[in-house]
């Protein structure tokens, strides 16, 4: 049992990043009531190991711990060995713009935004390890090694994630586009 100043020590390292682990949960699960189960059961797990702590990154050791909860909940919901189910064809590429959010000029965003459809929709539609990748870097603005000792993944995992759920959201994007083209929107 912790003492009550490494509990206090505890909660000013963790609870800053009470609303980052909410939102990754909430990335991963897609349901609300989910993802605030994940983050009571992380940040529990994260309180009974907190004297293995090192006192490095605790933004890191959390959402690492929020992560792997989430997967182990989605995994028991799914009932599946293969998280990962895209077309390797489909989503091949690089992305070539790192300064551009998602890849997207402002006036792609602005047409997908005034077609109707919203970004989040769109990201819930990529598998589970992209929307996670995503949430990292774009959102969170975590770098790519930050992302690879979070999520337990290569550094060049976490670059082609990235690019192949940028690449996801261009397909999705163009194929919005196609269909207001066609007056199917």
């Amino acid at each position: 049992m912790l003492t009550r100043r490494d509990r206090e020590k505890f909660e000013r390292l963790t609870l800053r990043y009470l609303d980052s682990a909410y939102s990754l949960a909430l990335w991963i699960m897609k349901d609300p009531t989910e993802a605030e189960d994940v983050v009571q059961t992380a940040y529990m797990k994260a309180f009974e190991n907190f004297s293995n702590f090192e006192g490095k990154n605790a933004g890191g050791w959390i959402l690492t711990i929020v992560r792997n909860c989430a997967f182990n909940l989605y995994k028991k919901k799914k009932n599946s060995s293969n998280l990962i189910s895209f077309d390797e064809v489909a989503h091949s590429g690089d992305s070539t713009d790192e300064n551009s959010i998602f890849n997207f000029s402002p006036e792609e965003i602005l047409a997908y935004v005034s077609m109707g459809k919203n970004m989040m929709e769109s990201i819930e539609k990529l598998p589970v390890e992209f929307r996670e990748i995503l949430f990292l870097r774009e959102i969170e603005g975590y770098s790519y090694k930050e992302i690879a000792e979070i999520t337990g993944v290569a550094s060049g995992t976490v670059m082609s994630r990235l690019s192949r759920a940028r690449n996801g959201l261009r397909k999705i994007f163009t194929e919005y586009k196609r269909q207001e083209q066609a007056g199917g929107m």
